[in-house]
């Protein structure tokens, strides 16, 4: 499975970023470009540790046994997942070009991740390999929103 913890890997998702721009648009879900940008900036905030989640309740029940179903293989994420509050974009608006560059450094700060003990707020405590594993699934599943 692909990791952010592999240059090779970031090098892709960078590249598959940088091919965004105000005239992208989502083959399915809700968010605008402007959106997902900004919705991929603050989870990998929450990834790094920068930005606090509440733990989600059903998560405390089901959380573990369902990242170990979303981690089994490759496939990726299922379309229109929810997600934390913290993580939702309300504004429709913005500089796409600056969420480009700070969601780039935050993936590119992956080659020096250091997050131990990270709780995320459905699936509980993550080891840096799930990080990983888990990370490219995410900005996987909102690039294929909007490339194809």
């Amino acid at each position: 499975m692909k990791t952010v913890f592999d240059s090779v890997t970031r090098d892709e998702l960078i590249g598959r970023i940088r091919s965004l721009d105000e005239n992208s648009r989502a083959r399915w879900g809700r968010m605008n470009v402007y959106q997902m940008l900004k919705h991929g900036r603050l989870w990998e905030e929450m990834m790094a540790g920068r930005l606090r989640c509440k733990r989600v309740f059903a998560g405390r029940l089901f959380g573990r046994l369902l990242l170990k179903r979303v981690l089994k293989d490759d496939s990726p994420l299922m379309r229109k997942a929810a997600s934390s509050p913290e993580l939702l974009v309300k504004e429709t608006t913005g500089d796409i070009a600056a969420e480009k560059a700070k969601w780039i450094a935050l993936i590119q700060d992956y080659a020096h991740f250091s997050n131990p003990g990270f709780v995320h707020p459905f699936f509980g405590e993550m080891t840096k390999e799930q990080i990983g594993y888990f990370a490219y699934k995410h900005a996987d599943h909102h690039l294929r929103q909007f490339t194809s």
